[in-house]
């Protein structure tokens, strides 16, 4: 077996794609660990890697000039990244940081490109991808201008149940209070705060480090 070949095949955006290529993937992708805390990139690097999460939670953020921290999304098993900026061939416009301890399989850049101009299905998920992650950063920008914390934790946990960037997802997610509370931009206490009374709403189920969805639609459409 082809250890490289399998990462692909494992991927969301492998599944329409043809034999020859998935071994033409395997070829230029690799894998790589990144420790809790740890950044895989910083704003201004270069990174020529499109990059998936095989086993992990990243987060994509930023700090503006005026020194105010923005989460855009936080990235999880199963989920691919930063494809725009491999078209662009232009630097990171955010960082990526490891909220737990992080396995990566990591496209290099001339292998992207040759299922770009060579792979109607790697097209087509390129497509889908863009749409849901543009609507999910406009959602981002929403949610920390107008949103109270308890709606941004439950509305940032909804990105993770989205059916497109996490298709086999079903109604459960192993996170910490702490690792939402750095996505949602609130405190471990907030986000516990937050959990029990979503609990109490019956929106969900919180435990120790896991988290179950019971009303998906509530999740996403919460504002407290």
């Amino acid at each position: 077996m082809n250890a490289r070949n399998d990462l692909v095949r494992a991927a969301i955006w492998a599944r329409e794609l043809t034999a020859d290529e998935v071994e033409r993937a395997g070829r230029g992708v690799s894998e790589r660990l990144v420790s809790k805390g740890a950044y895989l990139c910083h704003r201004g690097d270069r990174l020529d890697y499109w990059t998936g999460v095989t086993d992990g939670l990243v987060k994509i953020s930023a700090i503006s000039r005026s020194g105010k921290a923005m989460t855009f999304a936080g990235v999880r098993s199963g989920a691919w990244f930063g494809e725009g900026s491999v078209l662009k061939d232009e630097e990171r416009k955010y960082d990526v940081v490891a909220l737990r301890d992080t396995r990566l399989a990591m496209l290099n850049r001339s292998t992207f490109f040759w299922l770009y101009e060579n792979s109607t299905g790697f097209n087509r998920f390129l497509v889908r991808q863009f749409n849901e992650r543009m609507g999910q950063f406009l959602a981002t920008i929403e949610y920390d201008r107008i949103l109270e914390p308890k709606a941004r934790v439950a509305r940032n946990l909804s990105w993770f149940f989205n059916p497109v960037l996490y298709p086999d997802t079903g109604s459960e997610i192993e996170i910490t209070q702490e690792e939402l509370g750095l996505l949602a931009g609130v405190s471990r206490q907030v986000a516990n705060r937050s959990l029990q009374e979503l609990e109490e709403e019956g929106v969900l189920r919180a435990e120790h480090g896991r988290i179950t969805v019971v009303n998906l639609k509530a999740l996403s459409d919460y504002e407290g």
